[in-house]
């Protein structure tokens, strides 16, 4: 009986083994890109692993607790019962046995199946056992070459005399065209050269404001080995990791999702930067040193960052800097957003020195900023509590424990301009291989300041904010699974359009049926009440302050109708009430074909939407299938439908990935679309793309 078991087990991992890494991969950024509800946003650096993984299966049998949580595939219950489970057992011999294993079912094992293998360990250590000449030898050299460009001229590419354009804000300096190029030679996770370039639209290149050609340089150079005294040594530009992100987290971080096991970050330490983004990333060196679990990493960094900068007269007669904002938009396409182009000098430096055993890690950090120009934001209430000054001293602890089951981490950071303290304690509870929970408690005063934060929250900073957050997945049998969570949270002071202390809540649920790897249904209900300040008031500076409650249904079906086609089917329904508005509704309907053709090389992903929405204030985002590394949720408002197909090509011997695409919104109740530089004088905002990756 255990023979014939292992068989229909080997043939059901083999069966969707090839269709699997896609779809994962695809799911992951999906859920997770989602919960950010912005039309462009830059992950190439929380994917850049599974990619890898992608390509390089990782062995169970010798993978640590670090290159399993990058996998962003497992629990911390999961991992730690893999890791008793060889340590107790010996090393698997196949991957039947991961059932055998606690709080692993069978939908754990497929989704990493793809990602993994069993093998003996010491054939990795074997490996391990390299020159620099091998470093060259076995790499990877990969080049991404991409283009997008707005197909229908937008007001802002109006050919005007430049005089006009130096004048005015109603007019961008450089074509539509996004252009981007990245070269990059790894070997292994632990080792990484490369450049990567990018030309934002509406930047010239090679033009009167930008002489040098790409509008945004980044390159890196990264060494990693654990097992060395010089653990990671970073050059370049890098990102550094500390903690739960309260006091340093330079890439992203997420934080409610339809996972609501995911709620504890797992800090990287320093890590090369492959992004685009053009503000959250440091540029100098780090280097981490280490002797058995303890470890120091120390770093600095100096980089220019955009601000808006005055100059001010000073008593003596002389002029004084002054800034009011640093800008975090990247963009330089008008001659204002030149002028803020690498206004102010950033210099950053700290160090974080930890210890970590199998289940237990302890770390303290101090983290020091200093600015050329003082930042002093206008006199207005809302900004009563915000930072003010040209230096920085943010300090911190953390811990996070894990034991069986049960995974306890935290943090408690202050920065020291206002001796404001922030704190957050959260847990993740495994009952058992069907039912967990998770709970998170932050708190983050309206004084605490930092400039590179990512604590868990509702608001993108980390400030001005306290709540209780409780998350459960429930398997309710091997078909059903319900999760979901509730977050109540509030503000002690004001915040950005709600002019008094305020509160709300968001509850999330989500049913998934899926009673075999080729179908899967879920139908998930969101609800969120804020506090926003009443629109259209003229009565004073202060505005009254209303609730509003947003509600978001969603349900999803996705089918693979055989190894060539898959289909899914989204329905999204939104309503936005509040007193001032009343009622608002919108409603989407998107079909998507994925086609891949049979002993052919060329895959197709094509979508179909309509929608109708009665105010921006019901808007529906919907994630869409891109070019890799591009991530893109547009924004559903108005009337009208969207459309998309993207085509994948990889030939010369699986070298090359050649991806071309094109989308469209077509609106039915619009003759003019957009405002400003943004205007398009009719119906139709479309795009076009393309892309080659080039593998050696």
């Amino acid at each position: 009986m255990r023979i014939i078991i292992t068989l229909l087990f080997i043939c059901l991992i083999s069966r969707t083994y090839g269709q699997r890494k896609n779809d994962i991969i695809q799911q992951r950024i999906e859920f997770i890109a989602e919960e950010l509800e912005t039309e462009d946003i830059a992950l190439e650096d929380v994917f850049d692993v599974l990619y890898y993984y992608y390509d390089n299966p990782v062995n169970l049998n010798s993978a640590s607790r670090l290159d399993l949580e990058e996998m962003f595939l497992l629990s911390d219950a999961q991992i730690n019962a893999l890791l008793s489970y060889i340590q107790k057992n010996g090393e698997l011999e196949s991957l039947y046995q991961l059932q055998e294993v606690d709080f692993w079912d069978i939908l754990t094992i497929e989704n990493v199946s793809p990602f993994v293998v069993i093998r003996p360990s010491k054939e990795d250590k074997k490996k391990d056992r390299k020159n620099i000449k091998e470093f060259f030898d076995e790499g990877r050299t990969e080049i991404f070459l991409r283009w997008i460009r707005g197909v229908e001229e937008r007001a802002g590419y109006e050919d005007v005399p430049d005089s006009i354009r130096e004048q005015s804000n109603a007019y961008y300096w450089g074509s539509p065209d996004r252009v981007y190029s990245r070269i990059r030679h790894t070997y292994r996770k632990n080792t990484s050269i490369g450049v990567t370039m990018e030309k934002d639209p509406g930047e010239e290149f090679f033009g009167t404001t930008q002489p040098y050609g790409f509008d945004f340089y980044s390159a890196h150079a990264y060494y990693n080995n654990p097992s060395k005294f010089v653990r990671t040594v970073a050059l370049g530009d890098y990102q550094m990791e500390i903690g739960q992100g309260l006091a340093l987290w330079t890439g992203y971080a997420f934080n409610k999702t339809v996972d609501a096991m995911g709620v504890r970050k797992n800090a990287r330490g320093l890590r090369p930067y492959t992004s685009v983004d053009e503000t959250r990333f440091l540029r100098g060196a780090g280097v981490e040193i280490g002797v058995d679990n303890f470890s120091l990493t120390t770093f600095a960094s100096h980089k220019a960052v955009n601000g808006t900068v005055q100059l001010l007269d000073t008593l003596d007669g002389e002029e004084a800097r002054q800034a009011s904002s640093i800008n975090l938009s990247g963009l330089h396409r008008t001659t204002g957003e030149i002028a803020r182009k690498n206004s102010i000098q950033e210099t950053i430096f700290g160090a974080n020195a930890n210890y970590k055993n199998n289940n237990f890690q302890a770390g303290v950090s101090a983290v020091q900023h200093f600015y050329d120009t003082p930042l002093e934001r206008a006199d207005r209430p809302v900004n009563q509590y915000e930072f003010s000054g040209d230096n920085l001293l943010n300090l911190s602890a953390d811990y996070s424990y894990i034991i069986r089951n049960i995974s306890v981490f935290g943090e408690v950071a202050q920065s020291r301009t206002s001796g404001s303290i922030a704190y957050l304690q959260g847990l993740v509870f495994a009952i058992n291989k069907r039912a967990s929970i998770s709970a998170v408690y932050r708190n983050y005063p309206k004084d605490y300041h930092t400039f590179y934060s990512r604590g868990f929250g509702e608001y993108s900073r980390t400030i001005n904010e306290s709540g209780v957050y409780l998350g459960t997945q429930l398997k309710l049998n091997e078909s059903w699974t319900l999760s979901g969570y509730a977050d109540m949270f509030q503000r002690s002071w004001l915040a950005f359009r709600v002019d008094t202390p305020s509160d709300g809540h968001e509850f999330l649920a989500q049913l998934k049926y899926r009673p075999h790897p080729r179908l899967e249904v879920f139908l998930r209900a969101r609800e969120q009440r804020k506090m926003q300040n009443i629109r259209n008031f003229s009565g004073g500076n202060m505005r009254p302050v209303e609730d509003f409650y947003q509600r978001v249904y969603r349900l999803a079906f996705n089918y693979k109708i055989s190894k060539s086609f898959q289909w899914k089917t989204r329905i999204d329904y939104v309503t936005d009430e509040r007193e001032s508005m009343g009622l608002q509704r919108g409603v989407s309907l998107a079909q998507d074909l994925i086609y891949k053709l049979p002993n052919v090389p060329l895959q197709f992903s094509m979508r179909y939407a309509i929608f109708d929405t009665e105010s921006f204030d019901a808007r529906i985002y919907a994630y869409e299938s891109h070019m890799q590394n591009v991530f893109s949720i547009p924004v559903y408002f108005n009337q009208g439908s969207r459309a998309y197909i993207l085509m994948r090509y990889t030939f010369w011997k699986n070298k090359c990935d050649l991806w071309l695409r094109y989308a469209a919104f077509v609106f039915t109740n619009q003759d003019v679309i957009g405002t400003g530089p943004e205007r398009i004088n009719g119906s139709v905002r479309s795009e076009v793309g393309a892309q080659l990756r080039i593998r050696f």
